[in-house]
């Protein structure tokens, strides 16, 4: 039996004085980091929390973040992270949902936290992470007064280790179970399709409360050192690789972008750098071999899900991302199934398709979620005849590699966070000059799809992009609205009235390559 609390006990066991995290002015070793996570654990028991139990976290990048995952992982507690970009009314909804009873408030997050306060009622214990704040325990006051000793608690595989939640074609986000199996097993694939090992160290900038949170996880499974970085600063992610002397980095397409435009970027040291990662959202196939001439053929593709752990499902290798001749063409794959992922592509009844042929992607492997909280009708519609449906639709070709075409759904994926149209959509009829809206994703250079609205106005009615915009701001969270929105005098149908948002989508992306990465 393996579990996510395994990671820090076994790397303080073999790597006690091995150099674990880096984050600001803390440096801590496998020896430190596991006793400060026990520290945690044990005063999470003496506070009355045990097995079963849940607790939320608000807050952005810190060491502080890797040690509330493990402490809850070796208590059998479930972390529910939350995303800080997100409204007040979309986090009480989640903290609620998913029945937390502790809340862990970041730095600057304190007086977000408080004012949600009083629509929060099953939380019994507030802490801040960093600052002083009344009603809340202090963090290190917490730690401070709890012993370093492993606590006593068995804690099984398939044990819920995190709720996390994402976006829900319904407009509410669903909460995805993720087991310490289904982690552990995305952890162990990534590790083994990159080669990390205890000589690597990660600069680590996508946020924590994502999947994205493999890179750590991997890193410290395997002996290596996490560099954090708060949020994404460029000059601060530089200065990390080159003082930390980083070979990794995962990032969505988006940052790679950032960097390559970035005029600083040629005065810090980044020949350390082995291996670049990227997932989340598409890659200008341009804009991925401007990114390749500049840093080196050192990038490889992971294609993964929330639903699969972020494990990822198909693998591009930095031996699939070449410049010239006929294997250039595999710049737009998504690569070959990973170590831990069987794939197949079906028709609408499930059956398995030929090679070359379009149909939905399906994916089998232990890291492949528990399924929805608290929603069997949802979870049985993903998880059918032991295969996870993806939603996305793409195919395979006669060499095993898997191209993806488009989101069933119509998801959006701006800058490496999950949109859901209908969400947006809802949120635009609720101004009086909206008839008819639909949402969908648009090729945008910065962010490699846009939120992208078109609606059609009431009759004698009027409403500017401007004021639709900053409506839609006040009620959604801040990559959610829309960035763009056309006025348009009809919405194409089908004949029983329901948009075809398909036929607005191809409208903003004719000339393009493909319509998602």
């Amino acid at each position: 039996m393996y579990t996510l609390g395994d990671i820090p006990r076994k790397g303080a066991l073999y790597y006690p004085d091995n150099e674990a995290i880096v984050f600001e002015e803390n440096r801590l070793t496998y020896g430190q980091l596991n006793r400060r996570i026990n520290r945690l654990a044990n005063a999470l028991t003496k506070m009355g929390f045990s097995r079963q139990d849940r607790l939320a976290v608000l807050a952005e990048n810190t060491h502080k973040y890797l040690e509330i995952y493990f402490a809850a992982a070796k208590l059998g507690m479930s972390v529910t992270p939350l995303n800080f970009r997100l409204s007040e009314t979309e986090i009480v909804h989640i903290a609620n949902d998913s029945e937390a009873s502790c809340f862990f408030a970041g730095d600057g997050y304190e007086a977000k936290a408080a004012a949600m306060r009083e629509h929060l009622h099953a939380i019994k214990t507030w802490v801040a992470l960093d600052n002083p704040s009344q009603g809340f325990m202090a963090y290190e006051e917490m730690l401070a007064d709890a012993a370093d000793t492993e606590p006593d608690v068995t804690v099984d595989e398939d044990d819920l280790a995190v709720l996390m939640y994402t976006g829900g074609t319904t407009g509410l986000p669903k909460g995805v179970m993720l087991s310490h199996r289904n982690i552990l097993t995305g952890v162990i694939n990534a590790n083994l399709m990159s080669n990390l090992s205890s000589e690597d160290a990660t600069c680590f900038v996508l946020p924590l409360f994502h999947v994205s949170f493999w890179p750590a996880f991997c890193l410290l499974l395997a002996g290596g050192k996490v560099a954090i970085n708060r949020k994404a600063d460029l000059d601060e992610i530089l200065r990390i690789v080159q003082d930390e002397r980083c070979t990794h980095m995962n990032a969505v397409p988006t940052v790679y972008g950032w960097l390559l435009q970035f005029a600083n970027v040629d005065a810090y040291d980044l020949s350390s750098l082995k291996l670049l990662s990227y997932a989340g959202s598409p890659f200008p196939p341009e804009i991925l071999k401007q990114c390749m001439e500049k840093f080196g053929p050192i990038f490889a593709q992971g294609y993964g899900a929330t639903e699969t752990a972020g494990g990822a499902i198909s693998f591009l290798r930095e031996e699939d991302h070449v410049l010239s001749g006929p294997r250039m063409g595999l710049l737009v794959s998504a690569g070959k199934p990973s170590l831990c992922s069987e794939i197949r592509i079906v028709d609408e009844e499930g059956a398995p398709l030929p090679a070359n042929e379009t149909g939905e992607i399906a994916v089998r492997g232990e890291h492949v979620m528990l399924g929805y909280w608290k929603n069997p009708e949802q979870t049985g519609n993903a998880l059918r005849n032991g295969w996870y449906h993806t939603g996305d639709m793409g195919y395979m070709d006669e060499n095993g590699y898997l191209f993806m075409l488009d989101r069933k759904a119509d998801m959006i994926v701006t800058g490496g966070e999950n949109v859901y149209p209908k969400e947006v959509e809802d949120v635009l009829y609720e101004h009086s000059a909206v008839s008819m809206a639909a949402v969908v994703s648009a090729p945008d250079e910065k962010w490699g799809e846009r939120v992208q609205a078109v609606v059609v106005l009431k009759p004698d009615h009027k409403a500017t992009e401007d004021e639709l915009i900053t409506f839609c701001k006040s009620k959604l969270g801040g990559y959610k609205y829309p960035k763009a929105i056309d006025f348009w005098d009809s919405l194409p149908t089908t004949p029983v009235g329901k948009i075809l948002r398909k036929d607005v989508k191809e409208t903003f992306w004719k000339g393009h390559e493909r319509s998602i990465g």
